[in-house]
């Protein structure tokens, strides 16, 4: 996509919530002109570092509000299909998912939505290096070429400088956007987003 409009993209690939805006995002995006920077974090360093915890180990009455309420009304509002559980295989490593969305480029935006819909709609398992394969595929990619591409030292500096900058620019959650330096936390500030590139907020 041409034009000089972008919107950082600061998310994990297990993230109920980029995953319930990641078609919206999409829609902003494309009417705006601009394009997503894809940049997956490792989650757990990046929460830790705001002092905050992942959502497991909250109480029961957050994390029964949390999946039993927020995600599946949030499901209803954007249209899209959500497990109604804390998916099988959440706790799983994020590099190999993260890395291959890294190693997409500019081919990212299909993958990214493929891996996300598959874990909260289907409770596939995102460090299984078959199913993400599958999923590139699915999406029109070489899926092997992704997953070595994925495993490669220059892919995993990527994830840990992605990692880095989100800690130092005060990211604290998954997905977290940026307009021109301005951050956005949730996919519930996405219509912001949308203003943001036709407006800038004032400082």
């Amino acid at each position: 996509m041409s034009g000089d409009k972008t919107i950082e993209y600061f998310y994990a690939a297990h993230s109920a919530f980029a995953y319930l805006g990641a078609w919206e995002l999409q829609r902003i995006a494309d009417e705006a002109g601009a394009r997503i920077v894809h940049r997956p974090y490792e989650f757990a360093p990046v929460l830790a570092a705001a002092g905050s915890t992942v959502i497991g180990t909250r109480s029961k009455a957050h994390v029964h509000y949390f999946f039993g309420r927020e995600l599946v009304r949030w499901a209803e509002w954007r249209n899209l299909p959500m497990l109604r559980h804390r998916p099988t295989y959440h706790d799983n490593a994020l590099s190999l998912a993260n890395g291959m969305i890294i190693a997409a480029g500019d081919q990212a935006d299909a993958l990214s939505r493929a891996i996300l819909q598959a874990h909260w709609r289907d409770d596939a398992d995102h460090a299984d290096g078959a199913t993400l394969v599958r999923l590139a595929g699915e999406v029109g990619l070489d899926g092997a070429a992704l997953l070595q591409a994925a495993q490669s030292d220059a892919v995993k500096a990527k994830h840990a400088a992605n990692t880095d900058e989100a800690i130092r620019r005060s990211v604290f959650g998954s997905p977290t956007y940026f307009v021109d330096g301005d951050m956005f936390y949730g996919q519930d500030r996405l219509m912001m987003v949308e203003r943001a590139l036709a407006r800038p907020f004032a400082p």
